[in-house]
């Protein structure tokens, strides 16, 4: 059995409190060696608390805070506001500790400055919100310290800077503690959990790829046990209204109880319905366009001048988009994928070729920067800018405190600022307003920074349920699986390539290097190498019968899901399955889904049956 590795932090019994309202309290929790931890918790959980509770930011009003010493902690935060006069390579320089920031090291400055798309010598003062955190990561990981805490990494990353940066995380030697809206980036470099819940820390000793099952299983466990405690406050309340003869003081101790109980039955439902509650949303439907072709692009240029170099963004591009579309955009950050969007919408011209946009179509545009949103304003009057209590949701008209109180805002802060909002908090704000009315064509660009789960979860559900044409920038690779049929995937250069697809179908389809599938935090061989593996073996030494037989038949198994999984794929490769066929569509999707976990299953266990092989030979 392996041994558990040594602590290097603790905090024992801590209570902290903000503005007196009590975020922990009684709350004890270890970070071990190695440990690469996966915190989650709603918006307003503690999270960020419990990352300044680490570090020794944030006193502890009760408790004990201990760490091994001569430890190291670093912290990349989500608002940093670095010295504007230094240079990017002397910011992320500052970070080397004291014997490393020399000449000799200045490699390391190096390997996180192309992957996070900076420039040694730009000014800290000059660079977007978006670079700054960009350099305040680099930063963070040239530190090395022993435990590095990252608060949503991947914002403003594109899916290629996510990968280098997983492929980093897999190789760190230190503890790493991460919270992060994106799923897949969570699943695989973590192997462990910290679910901050309702003001207490589950602990799962595993990866966040099994968070789901495990959480679901945690509120079902807690839903049985309120059953039950339902049940028996149910009779005490029966035996109290057949009333007491003879007031006995054991029967007057039975009717405290009871009452107690009734409360703290009370208490715990809405402890439970709080935990258990989403965010709700009536899906409204969009207004169908006249043409099945809703937009097209005929060779179209598009080209900017940057430091004397002419960028290349489109180049003689064309595409039809067709109503119901679901197509995600992905690529590197700068090539193109915004400038195509404002093109779409008409905010700038091409250079060459035409752009044809059907009449009487209602775009709506979820902005990354939410420059619609106004931080002066309140969250009623973002919603309802031209006055009154009501907003129109598609056919129907709602209070604004209802349909606040939708998205999971307290009705009781409709009246505040924008500002006094987190940045999830805006995001969801965004989301209320523009869902309100999505129209005919629905553009996200970077829709689930910042968001937690709940809010993500919600959002999938609300767009798989629009029936409009839906465009998606985002480097969430989960999301766009969960959400798109189509992948256009700019490579730079003018460069503009359709696919089939979400982002899986993508890598598989251009021949993209395949990610290593993790389970626990340990990786395991690429399926490639598996399969080649299965072919060079030839029969199992000393097994069971009952083992021999399934290492013969693994190989056939492995065999027949894969040319299942290939039919299933050309079934979706028809562009207009979707349009044409829903019901086919989602089968399909659901059938391949199963087949590839069936596959991943197999030969997963063909590798342990080799193993024992190996093992006896």
């Amino acid at each position: 059995m392996k041994s558990q590795a040594a602590a290097i932090l603790s905090i024992h019994n801590a209570s902290v409190s903000f503005n007196n309202k009590p975020i922990f309290e009684s709350l004890s929790f270890n970070i071990h060696e190695n440990d690469r931890i996966a915190l989650v918790g709603r918006n307003g959980a503690g999270k960020t608390t419990l990352m300044r509770m680490i570090t020794g930011d944030k006193e502890l009003d009760e408790g004990e805070r201990w760490e091994e010493p001569g430890i190291t902690i670093g912290y990349m935060q989500q608002d940093n506001k670095p010295n504007p006069q230094m240079t990017v390579f002397e910011y992320i320089h500052a970070g080397l500790k004291p014997e490393k920031q020399t000449e000799e090291y200045n490699y390391m400055v190096d390997m996180v400055l192309e992957p996070f798309e900076l420039h040694a010598e730009d000014k800290m003062g000059s660079l977007s919100g978006g670079q700054i955190r960009r350099a305040c990561l680099a930063r963070s990981l040239v530190e090395e310290p022993d435990i590095l805490l990252l608060d949503e990494p991947t914002n403003h990353l594109d899916l290629f800077a996510i990968e280098w940066l997983e492929e980093y995380l897999n190789s760190y030697r230190g503890t790493i503690m991460c919270i992060s809206h994106d799923k897949a980036f969570l699943a695989n470099i973590t192997n462990k959990i910290f679910w901050l819940d309702r003001g207490n820390i589950r602990v799962c000793p595993r990866g966040f790829g099994n968070f789901d099952e495990w959480s679901a299983e945690l509120l079902e466990q807690e839903a049985r046990e309120l059953a039950k405690f339902k049940k028996q406050v149910a009779q005490e309340v029966e035996w109290a209204s057949r009333g007491v003869k003879a007031r006995r003081k054991r029967n007057i101790k039975r009717l405290e109880d009871m009452k107690k109980a009734r409360e703290k039955l009370k208490a715990d439902v809405s402890s439970y319905n709080q935990a258990t509650r989403k965010i709700e949303y009536s899906p409204v439907e969009s207004v169908a366009a006249a043409s099945k072709a809703v937009a097209e692009f005929i060779n179209v240029s598009k080209f900017f001048e940057e430091d004397h170099v002419t960028k290349n963004i489109l180049n003689k591009f064309s595409i039809r988009i067709q109503r119901k579309d679901r197509i995600g955009i992905i690529g590197k950050n700068g090539s193109g994928k915004t400038s195509f969007l404002k093109m779409l919408i008409g905010e700038i011209k091409p250079d060459a070729g035409k752009i044809k946009v059907a009449r009487n179509l209602t775009i709506s545009y979820f902005d990354q920067k939410r420059s619609d949103l106004v931080e002066t304003d309140s969250l009623w009057k973002t919603l309802c800018p031209n006055g009154g209590d009501y907003i129109e949701v598609g056919d129907k008209t709602r209070h604004v405190c209802g349909y606040l109180k939708d998205f999971m805002f307290d009705p009781a802060i409709a009246r505040e600022k924008v500002s006094t909002l987190s940045g999830g908090q805006k995001n969801r704000l965004m989301l209320a307003k523009i869902l309100a009315n999505p129209g005919d064509f629905l553009i996200l660009d970077e829709p689930t920074n910042d968001l937690d789960m709940d809010s993500l979860d919600m959002l999938e559900e609300i767009l798989s349920a629009y029936q409009g044409t839906l465009f998606v920038v985002s480097h969430d690779r989960d999301f766009l699986d969960q959400t798109v049929s189509k992948t256009l995937a700019f490579e730079g250069d003018g460069k503009v390539d359709l696919y089939v697809g979400g982002y899986s179908d993508y890598m598989e389809a251009s021949g993209k290097k395949a990610k290593l599938d993790r389970h626990g935090g340990e990786n395991i061989k690429e399926k490639g190498k598996v399969k080649e593996e299965i072919k060079k073996k030839q029969k199992a030494k000393k097994l069971s019968y009952k083992l021999q037989y399934e290492y013969d038949n693994l190989p056939e198994k492995i065999k027949i899901l894969e040319n299942e999984i290939e039919n299933l794929n050309a079934i979706l490769s028809d562009a207009n399955l979707y349009i044409n066929d829903v019901e086919k569509f989602n089968e399909t999707t659901e059938k391949l889904e199963k087949a590839k976990s069936e596959l991943d299953e197999a030969e997963i266990r063909w590798l342990e049956i080799d193993e024992m092989i190996s093992e006896k030979t």
